[in-house]
């Protein structure tokens, strides 16, 4: 039986992307954990990803010209750069910061994401309330509060820092749908991380200097060059697999690709950090919400098919990428199933969102 080369190519580049974004999560965590590598920095950490990424998109755009710079204006930087910017920032700080206090298999179970963007979309008119939707986002909050009464290491403080990230990142994804489509600016994954992450550096520098600074001595931290060398790679090594998945997969491949990504590590996680432990009721609430993700992605892409043409537009295209990113840690990359992402990933942040979807997030 002949093997379909282009198929195999595919499932690896899916493979790729799933390993990146749950290794970008978990090298975090290691990171920032007083238990393992003890750097209790999260903002410092952010900005080593936000000053690496930034560097390499301008030596890619300006230097080696591998990618085309987009023709931006300074009153679109900024009213569109400037603001998406300071909420995408705040997702990766506080997410990262949650880190610090639950697990992160806690932190992936909740898909509190979908939930937050409708919420904000509707508020901002982006999006229709209807009842089947509505329904959906019921089922999925019931399986939040589920799971979080089953938490063993429930803590109050970490989670309102997860939270706070999430509606910071679904602020974001409203804003980059009503301010760049209103402007008629699609940006890819390089030229997206090089407008905002030198942005979100400026930003960052703002709480940095006032929280982290004042209590930082050398002496007392671990710097390992290469540790952060090599987290920083991994993070822009995940926003380099998107490229390949966002050309060869649709939307639904990719917001499957999504739940098998939570699910892959919410179990790794229990082996890297021994301390993690999942209860009954975890598992219990995140199949509840899960059921409710699932419903949701299958009606929002029912409402993409039906809205667009059969060939693989733009607009189809920014719809999968979109659609990788609401996944979070401090890095760029993020699906609107992760893309969807989780707080904490750091995907391409001006991407338009053409539509919603829950799901994931790292950096």
């Amino acid at each position: 039986m002949a093997i379909d080369k282009q198929l195999v190519l595919t499932y690896l580049y899916l493979l790729i992307y799933i390993l990146l974004s749950s290794g970008v999560i978990l090298y975090n965590k290691w990171v920032l954990s007083p238990k393992y590598f003890n750097f209790p920095l999260p903002i410092t950490l952010t900005m080593i990803h936000m000053g690496f990424l930034g560097l390499v998109a301008f030596l890619l755009i300006r230097v080696f010209k591998v990618v085309k710079p987009v023709k931006m204006t300074f009153e679109i930087y900024l009213t569109c750069v400037v603001p998406i910017s300071a909420f995408f920032c705040s997702s990766l700080w506080f997410g990262n910061t949650a880190y610090l206090f639950i697990s992160v298999a806690f932190i992936q179970m909740p898909l509190v994401l979908p939930v937050a963007t409708f919420v904000m979309a509707v508020i901002c008119g982006t999006d229709k309330l209807k009842c089947d939707i509505l329904l959906n986002m019921l089922l999925v909050s019931v399986g939040v509060v589920v799971s979080s009464y089953g938490e063993i290491h429930f803590n109050v403080v970490g989670t309102i820092y997860q939270v706070t990230g999430i509606f910071a990142e679904a602020l974001r994804l409203v804003l980059t749908q009503v301010l760049l489509q209103k402007k008629g600016l699609t940006l890819n994954p390089i030229t997206s991380l090089y407008y905002i992450a030198p942005c979100s550096f400026l930003f960052l520098f703002i709480p940095w200097y006032l929280l982290e600074m004042p209590g930082m001595e050398i002496s007392q931290i671990q710097l390992n060059f290469w540790i952060f060398l090599s987290n920083a790679l991994c993070a822009l090594a995940l926003n380099f697999s998107i490229f390949l998945v966002i050309g060869r997969t649709g939307a639904v491949t990719i917001r499957v690709a999504g739940v098998l990504k939570d699910w892959i590590l919410i179990a790794l996680s229990t082996v890297v950090f021994p301390e993690s432990t999942i209860t009954q009721l975890n598992i219990i609430g995140y199949g509840i919400a899960l059921c409710g993700v699932v419903m949701y992605n299958y009606l929002k892409v029912k409402d993409v098919r039906a809205s667009q043409p059969p060939s693989d537009s733009d607009s189809d295209r920014n719809a999968k990428l979109q659609d990788l990113k609401m996944e979070k840690s401090s890095d760029l990359y993020v699906r609107d199933d992760t893309i969807n992402k989780k707080i904490g990933d750091e995907e391409a942040p001006l991407l338009p969102p053409s539509r919603f979807s829950p799901s994931s997030r790292s950096a």
